[in-house]
């Protein structure tokens, strides 16, 4: 079977989802493209969007039509090319309207996964419970009888475990894009030991179709990706009660030390509390608890989160993307309270913020916020400098940074030796393109031996 014709039918299980409906989008514009080249001009595409809510799937659709003209305005010039034998349309608006249309007209909304019975390829971005994504492989590969194979988005499920469970004989493989998938420029690809090659070269295929930049992975639970997250997040949560026991900080007052330290000093996108908020509470506990069973030396879980967790304090984001609660709350996208464990409510955050940034001291001498940082081209210098001068300091915020970065480094180098990841470059390119940090955690910055 051809590329074209292994796309000619596909399905998307939870295609109205944060991530679904960013992969939805992706083979929509994918098959339609295919569609328009002369040889493909009789041949029929059909994408199932198969989710749960009818009300989904309709904003679905509206989400469809207005991220498929961004896509269309920056390749114009190919669409001309393409319409150039259709008299009718002769301006640019023109042409993207009909494109819309065609991406729009190839996909099918429906709650039936009995959809899937006839396709090629299936989409998988349903929750991150392995029981959940077994039931629907084999509902629908028993009643497939065209061998389907099964791209999975799964963050940490082990690829060679549902291939196991859902007698699937190597017909899936692990294709772990990063939110949101219509511009996180990332995908792990995780092969199993029996997933079989030619899937591996379509779905290299299909990645290099989309201008994907990829990192294998090892078949090992969490990846690359979470594997790294979640032991750094694990880890602030863990240096937050230190703070609480050792240094007599109130939860508000921890929480916002190490996520003020982990965004500033250490020069992130946004401090692990943040990126937790962001990723869901909820999520990560869970995400956590799928990881934990395949981890012989170490014990991936937080009361804390259960804690959070029991009280609906939940994080991720609503349907609009704006930001739903968690440690922090947020107004317009930015910290306005802090969660107090012990009242049960939010608190402001000025008065928290005014005290904590006191005690934690100064930035060091050269520091460069993320947004400025990220697009500089003579960042690694600047970089380089400012971890110099930070390694100087012994102030309680330049302490945490130099702990938590030895950390981060720590658990980078630990995936390469565990054989999750195949070397540091890998590592470094899943945080540096996945999660948009500044610089890898396995770097020369610091001088780790000198940390105490």
């Amino acid at each position: 079977m051809t590329y074209d014709e292994r796309l000619s039918n596909v399905s998307v299980l939870g295609a109205a989802g944060k991530m679904g409906s960013g992969i939805l989008l992706l083979t929509a514009i994918e098959m339609t493209d295919l569609s328009l080249l002369p040889e493909n001009k009789d041949k029929v595409f059909v994408l199932n969007a198969i989710d749960i809510s009818d009300a989904a799937l309709k904003g679905l659709i509206e989400y469809v039509r207005t991220q498929t003209r961004k896509f269309a305005e920056k390749k114009i010039v190919w669409l001309r090319e393409m319409y150039k034998d259709n008299p009718k349309l002769v301006h640019n608006g023109e042409i993207i309207d009909d494109y819309i249309n065609k991406v729009v007209q190839t996909i099918r909304p429906t709650k039936r996964v009995e959809s899937a019975y006839d396709s090629y390829l299936i989409f998988e971005a349903v929750n991150e419970n392995p029981d959940l994504k077994v039931k629907l492989f084999k509902q629908i590969d028993e009643n497939n009888p065209n061998e389907p194979w099964f791209f999975t988005n799964t963050s940490s499920v082990p690829i060679h475990y549902l291939n196991e469970q859902a007698n699937l004989e190597g017909r899936i493989i692990g294709f772990h894009f990063y939110n949101p998938p219509a511009v996180q420029k990332l995908v792990e690809l995780i092969a199993a030991d029996k997933t079989l090659p030619e899937i591996v070269e379509f779905a290299r295929n299909y990645a290099k179709k989309l201008k994907k930049f990829v990192v294998n992975s090892n078949d090992f639970a969490g990846f690359i990706g979470n594997g790294h997250f979640m032991r750094d997040a694990l880890y602030g949560i863990q240096t937050a009660e230190k703070l609480m026991n050792e240094q007599n900080y109130s939860f508000p007052e921890a929480v916002y030390a190490v996520n003020k330290v982990t965004q500033d000093f250490m020069i992130r996108p946004m401090g692990i509390f943040q990126l937790i908020d962001y990723v869901g509470v909820d999520v990560c506990k869970y995400i956590m608890s799928v990881m934990n069973p395949y981890l012989e030396d170490e014990d991936l879980h937080s009361d804390l989160l259960d804690k959070l967790f029991e009280r609906k304090i939940l994080g991720g984001q609503n349907s609009d993307g704006s930001q739903k609660d968690g440690f922090f709350k947020y107004e317009k996208g930015r910290i306005a309270a802090i969660y107090d464990f012990d009242k049960n409510e939010y608190i402001d955050v000025n008065p928290v913020a005014e005290k904590i940034d006191a005690e934690l001291g100064d930035l060091p001498e050269g520091h460069v916020a993320w947004k400025k940082i990220i697009r500089d081209k003579n960042k690694d210098e600047k970089l380089a400098a400012y971890f110099k001068n930070l390694e100087k300091m012994d102030t309680l915020g330049a302490s945490l940074a130099k702990q938590y970065l030895k950390n981060s480094g720590a658990i980078g180098l630990k995936l390469v030796s565990d054989g999750v990841a195949n070397n540091e470059t890998d590592v470094n390119n899943v945080m540096l393109t996945g999660f948009f940090h500044a610089y890898g955690p396995i770097n020369n910055f610091l001088n780790w031996e000198e940390i105490k």
